[in-house]
């Protein structure tokens, strides 16, 4: 099992009425409910830990975890509401604006944190829920009691309108860096994290010497790179050229996909993740661009079911 830990919200992404009016649809998000839902629908046991309204927006995300095979076991419901993010669309490509003050799924605290089952091989983390608190406490807490043992990779999809205090959330992510196997990060994201005047090479030779045994840049339609410990060049991997339609979940199914491949071939423990070859990590890679690549042809996150792909 996969057990992925962060944000479930809506986002209200723009439409075009029929009548030429501009409107907002909820449709069920968030980077870490995307990931766990891409996950479920590619045949991967999985889970999702999160705070979860019981409002009909939370309805509507229980509902849509429990239709792409997703455990609903470890979701915590309150009476809080669900996090709406509004969605602008430029050229297909997504910001956001967040409304998350006292949420269900930000008012989770270190006291809730959980332990997790036994059958659990490997964690995810990522999105807003690391960078607000106090939730940031609780997945961090989480992250602590049950690392050991277990494959983690973080994606910490930077939202930089989002932090707060971006010395304190650097020092968050450096302290998380030194505990996890993966880290994904876009270019974007990188640049963010690191500031230096570093090349990208410098910055991400940089960023596996703090802990990660695999670091995973992506760059867009330029495709990923993949770097591991102990390889003198990073492995390279091409985007897969389609008809995009929007890029809403795009990096949340790449990372799905890896993780996917990575089980699918029976790599899910830290002691194959340190020694990962470079041709295990380009097949992970390469199938999590295929992932990503249908999912970029259909509007909003939504991403293929396994049986997609091989059609």
């Amino acid at each position: 099992m996969i057990i992925c830990c962060g944000e479930a919200l809506i986002d209200m992404v723009p439409e075009t009425l029929a009548n030429g009016e501009s409107s907002y649809v909820p449709r069920s998000g968030g980077a870490v409910f995307n990931t766990a839902v891409a996950m479920g629908r590619l045949g991967i046991e999985c889970a999702l830990v999160s705070g979860i309204s019981n409002d009909l927006f939370g309805e509507q995300l229980v509902q849509g975890l429990e239709h792409s095979n997703v455990a609903t076991d470890h979701l915590m419901r309150s009476d809080l509401p669900t996090t709406l993010a509004f969605v602008k669309l430029v050229n297909g490509h997504a910001s956001y604006a967040f409304y998350d003050e006292n949420t269900a799924g930000r008012m989770l605290t270190r006291a809730d944190a959980v332990t997790l089952p036994k059958g659990c091989h490997a964690l995810y983390f990522g999105g807003i829920s690391l960078a607000t608190l106090p939730c940031q406490e609780f997945y961090l807490e989480t992250l602590a009691q049950n690392s050991e043992g277990r494959v983690v990779m973080i994606d910490p999809n930077i939202r930089p309108a989002f932090i707060a205090d971006e010395m304190q959330y650097r020092a968050v992510l450096t302290d998380a860096f030194e505990r996890v196997d993966i880290v994904k990060v876009s270019d974007e994201d990188l640049d963010w994290i690191d500031q230096s005047d570093a090349s990208l090479e410098e910055k991400t030779r940089a960023l596996l010497g703090r802990g990660p045994s695999v670091v995973i840049i992506t760059l867009g339609g330029d495709g990923a790179l993949i770097y591991l410990k102990g390889a003198d060049a990073p492995v390279t991997v091409a985007a897969q050229k389609v008809t995009v339609a929007d890029t809403v979940g795009a990096g949340d199914s790449f990372n799905a996909g890896f993780l996917a491949n990575l089980a699918d071939n029976d790599l899910l423990s830290p002691e194959k993740i340190a020694i990962l070859s470079v041709e295990q990590a380009s097949e992970a890679a390469q199938f999590a661009a295929s992932v990503a690549a249908i999912t970029v042809t259909r509007q909003g996150a939504n991403p293929p079911w396994r049986n997609e792909l091989t059609a």
